[in-house]
């Protein structure tokens, strides 16, 4: 089913640059946006040998596709040329750099019951650790297939979603999240224990969801990889040594 997508896409995206509305990207890497606050969806729980960590809903191995870190707009365009089409672009954003083919795909088969098309924005995952640097942008666009019966899109990233309920339309948000880009050298502090804006303190509850912290006495056990998760590796008094995306 989704190579089916895929070569729908590819043939109508290749109509859509011969017309309205060539020339959308399907990835960006400028430079990093703004980052928002995180909802508090994910649990924490003890780590190994007493080390807090936040539980991953995916853990994967090298070289395979997962979604995006954020979403940060939908829109969806109608070609004026005929036969007129419905795209829809997608911009969000990854953690660091190496992310490569981003794309959409439906999230299930079927007709859905409120009309409204459910896609995952997926891209192929690192193939090693990557440093924190900021958030990088990336989109991808997916063609509506002509004569859909589809009144709008929702699209999933791995920490948010983004719902259009019309066509053409567009919503977006800001990403207020700290990318983590200047931590290393400040103090790394639990969650409720700094005011917002303490000087040379860098607070769990403005970090990503997905967020692994290690103290200097403790060990690191297992060797799964999420590129999606956040690593803090921690000196004396809790400043931070490094910080990477694994």
């Amino acid at each position: 089913m989704k190579k089916l997508w895929r070569a729908l896409a590819g043939l109508a995206i290749g109509v859509v640059v011969q017309g309205a509305i060539g020339g959308l990207a399907c990835a960006q890497t400028s430079n990093p946006a703004n980052p928002a606050p995180p909802d508090q969806s994910y649990s924490e729980s003890e780590g190994n040998l007493g080390q807090p960590v936040v539980t991953s809903p995916t853990e994967a191995e090298p070289g395979t596709e997962l979604p995006v870190l954020y979403v940060t707009s939908v829109e969806i365009l109608r070609t004026q040329s005929e036969p007129q089409l419905d795209i829809v672009h997608v911009s969000g954003l990854v953690g660091a750099q190496g992310w490569s083919s981003p794309e959409l795909v439906p999230t299930y088969v079927g007709k859905p019951l409120d009309g409204i098309l459910d896609l995952q924005f997926i891209a192929t995952m690192p193939l090693q650790t990557e440093p924190a640097t900021g958030f990088v942008p990336i989109s991808a666009v997916f063609p509506l297939e002509e004569g859909h019966a589809f009144r709008g899109v929702r699209v999933r990233a791995s920490e948010n979603a983004i719902e259009v309920d019309r066509i053409p339309g567009l919503a977006s948000v800001k990403i207020a999240v700290n990318d983590c880009r200047d931590c290393v050298g400040k103090k790394f502090v639990e969650r409720g224990h700094a005011a917002a804006g303490t000087p040379g303190v860098v607070r769990q509850e403005d970090l990503p969801k997905i967020l692994r912290w290690i103290p200097p006495n403790h060990g690191i056990r297992g060797i799964t990889h999420n590129p999606n998760r956040l690593n803090l590796l921690l000196g004396a008094d809790d400043k931070i040594i490094a910080a990477y995306w694994e």
